[in-house]
């Protein structure tokens, strides 16, 4: 009895180990930090985590990342837990001055009091790295901060993520993460003249601005961009960088490669829960080219048998999770063109991550194909098999062959 007793006591005492340990607001911080993919923008190359320089690219100019170390000089040395706060809830420095959406506080908002004070935690345990912020390059009349005021008023919606009591917990964990703490909306939606998000509706695809990549619309209905794909597929790119349905390439491979592969399995399926719960599209309006697509796409066939098949498939089926289908694939299908356009000139490049460690890639073809050849493979692509995608023309891919890949 007293064996038996004492080893109820430690199991009590390492379950309460455990238990603080998962409470323990630097280590919760850092995992938020890293899902909230702060580092891709506050950590320059080569530099030191989260003393900020990384120049966030926009259509206004540029605008380099502060430093976010506890630097007094030079980064957030001066700033108090409700000055970080009122930074991802309301987008101000803890001076009141309003922030550029660069910064995505219009997604940063939902994020909770406490999640918000663990992140800070974490950053306040970084060394502190003297690193200057240097001044944005914003073009007249958009370096006028006052301008910020009407902005607000019209494109910001200030609070907090509530849950919805019709929902139960998984899916309102997904919607908070991808809602908030994720920003996916950030780059997956259009955007206006004045760089505002259309959230309705919510998560719908758009042109991420300066890069341009299309970032495909992420609901999994029968008209949604991720039609087709499974939960399990969903939890399988965010983790791996790869599906059985197509892998994160472009911008979205940066993003796997230093945030989503971190997300617990829980947290990973409770998105995937979230986006299959998205409702459904109407058809998507594909843009039109005044090019023969029978003939454009008829000449494709043949770049395609003699580039392309053997890795791909006569049927653009692929070969399981090493060579993607390009039959229903995402960045074949998305409306734009760009996507297949980009990865047939530069290649495509999967992250490296723990669940794929040696991704394999697809080499360039921009010194093989002509722009002629190369619209014609993308437009054979983009119509074959199940695919029922616009074409694309040679002065499309004179456009993107000379676009960085950033």
């Amino acid at each position: 009895m007293k064996l038996a007793f004492h080893l109820a006591i430690l199991i009590i005492a390492a379950s309460s180990c455990r238990s603080a340990l998962a409470r323990d607001p630097v280590t919760e911080g850092q995992y938020l930090t890293t899902i909230g993919d702060c580092a891709s923008c506050h950590t320059a190359r080569n530099g030191k985590p989260m003393a900020g320089g990384r120049v966030v690219p926009t259509p206004f100019g540029a605008v380099p990342s502060p430093n976010l170390t506890h630097d007094r000089e030079t980064g957030l040395g001066d700033w108090t837990a409700d000055d970080f706060y009122q930074a991802l809830h309301s987008g101000k420095a803890h001076d009141g001055t309003s922030l550029y959406p660069a910064f995505p506080f219009t997604s940063y908002t939902r994020v909770t009091r406490a999640d918000s004070d663990a992140m800070f935690a974490y950053l306040r345990s970084l060394p502190a790295v003297r690193n200057p912020n240097t001044p944005d390059t914003l073009r007249w009349p958009y370096r006028w901060r006052s301008l910020m005021a009407t902005w607000r008023l019209m494109y910001f919606d200030e609070g907090e993520y509530a849950a919805d009591p019709k929902q139960g917990a998984q899916w309102n964990r997904g919607a908070y993460l991808v809602q908030g703490l994720g920003h996916c909306n950030e780059c997956h939606a259009s955007r206006n003249s004045f760089g505002a998000m259309n959230t309705d509706p919510f998560l719908a695809g758009g042109l991420i601005p300066v890069q341009n990549w299309y970032a495909p619309d992420l609901s999994m209905g029968p008209q949604g961009g991720l039609a087709g794909w499974s939960e399990g597929d969903v939890v399988a790119l965010l983790k791996t960088g790869r599906s059985a349905k197509g892998s994160a390439l472009g911008p979205m491979a940066e993003v796997v490669l230093k945030s989503t592969q971190h997300l617990t399995d829980a947290d990973a399926a409770a998105i995937a829960v979230y986006l299959k719960s998205l409702p459904e599209r109407p058809p998507v309006q594909q843009r039109g080219n005044a090019v023969d697509a029978e003939t454009v796409a008829k000449a494709g066939q043949g770049v395609y048998a003699k580039h392309c098949a053997e890795c791909h498939g006569a049927d653009g089926r692929g070969k399981g999770e090493v060579y993607p289908a390009l039959d229903g694939n995402i960045s074949v299908r998305e409306p734009t063109g760009i996507n297949a356009i980009r990865v047939v000139l530069s290649g495509g490049f999967a992250p490296a991550t723990a669940g794929n460690a040696r991704p394999y890639s697809m080499p360039p073809f921009s010194q093989v194909l002509s722009d002629d050849d190369a619209a014609a493979v993308v437009t054979y692509i983009r119509h074959a098999w199940s695919n029922r995608a616009s074409s694309v023309s040679p002065n499309d891919v004179r456009a993107y062959r000379s676009t960085p890949g950033t």
